[in-house]
């Protein structure tokens, strides 16, 4: 896992560490997005459940806006239901939670696809105004189709993200969801969906209020590009992110081959295998328009092994 560090802010609160028994220095309730975890060797004698417990009691709960979910324990002990379920349990409290992310671990803590997850859906049935929820780690993750009239960004970050979270984010009526962002990531780790599978999305239909998208970590990265480049979807979006995965030379063609991409603020492709004639090409076409085209970060391919070297930003 790499490129992938701890969050720095949430919903525009700064991320801020609980730590027990330091209120004398603490933000206000409202003004941090507050990260809970514990380190299972250097914490053996406290749970997350106990620091949750003492975050409710030193920290108004009423007022707290965003919430961060940590490191709850060895990665292969308990999956994310047990600290959700902490979560869930006390909606009665958290009444103006707004935001949610569950497993912002870093990679000496848990590679991004040994993080267990469950469904996470919980949290959105919990809290019906929440409006940002992200998750880290694909593993065991479900997220059957719902419906949520609040929810106006979701993010899930994965090594490999499965086919069937896919299918049931995208068959959920999310009619506020402006911004989404799924990492898609490799095969070798659980990644299987397919262009087919995100059809429902590209056909502009799914999401009225989408405005970011970002389809990004895919070994499909070209194939997607492809797809994008007819995407009815498109014509809603005002950013679009499809870095972190192989994309190289085809599949920017496609993109400047297929529809306008020139109504875009900002068009997101770092991490990438494209010639320098290729990225010259890009920016020729989009970048006279006002488009902000990242293209940091070109790779070359391991071993000399052409588009089968190509890699993603994150897998393991």
């Amino acid at each position: 896992m790499s490129d992938v560090d701890h969050l720095q802010e949430l919903i525009g609160l700064p991320a801020v560490d609980f730590e027990a028994g330091t209120a004398a220095v603490r933000p206000a309730a409202d003004a941090a997005a507050w990260r809970i975890g514990v380190e299972p060797y250097e914490d053996e004698d406290r749970t997350w459940e106990e620091e949750f417990n003492a975050f409710l009691d030193e920290v108004d709960p009423a007022g707290v806006r965003a919430l961060i979910i940590g490191q709850w324990g060895e990665s292969y002990d308990k999956d994310s239901s047990y600290p959700i379920g902490l979560v869930v349990a006390a909606a009665g409290r958290l009444t103006s939670l707004e935001a949610v992310f569950v497993g912002d671990l870093l990679q000496e803590e848990a590679e991004i696809s040994w993080i267990e997850h469950a469904d996470v859906t919980s949290l959105l049935t919990a809290f019906p105004r929440l409006e940002a929820l992200g998750v880290r780690g694909g593993t065991g993750l479900r997220f059957p189709p719902l419906k949520h009239e609040s929810l106006r960004g979701l993010i899930i970050e994965t090594g490999g993200l499965p086919a069937e979270v896919v299918r049931g984010v995208l068959d959920s009526e999310l009619p506020a969801l402006e911004r989404l962002e799924l990492w898609l990531g490799v095969s070798a780790y659980g990644g299987d969906a397919t262009v087919a599978d995100l059809q429902p999305l590209l056909s502009g239909t799914r999401f009225p209020a989408l405005r970011h998208l970002g389809l990004r970590n895919s070994e499909l990265q070209n194939e997607i590009a492809t797809a994008i480049a007819s995407a009815p979807v498109v014509a809603q979006l005002q950013t679009l992110d499809l870095s972190s995965g192989t994309m190289g030379d085809e599949g920017a063609a496609a993109l400047l081959e297929g529809q306008p991409l020139t109504h875009l603020g900002a068009l997101d492709l770092h991490h990438h295998f494209l010639t320098e004639p290729m990225e010259r090409r890009v920016r020729e076409a989009l970048e006279p328009h006002g488009v902000r085209v990242d293209l940091s970060d070109r790779n070359t391919p391991w071993d000399n092994r052409g588009a089968e070297g190509r890699y993603t930003t994150v897998a393991e």
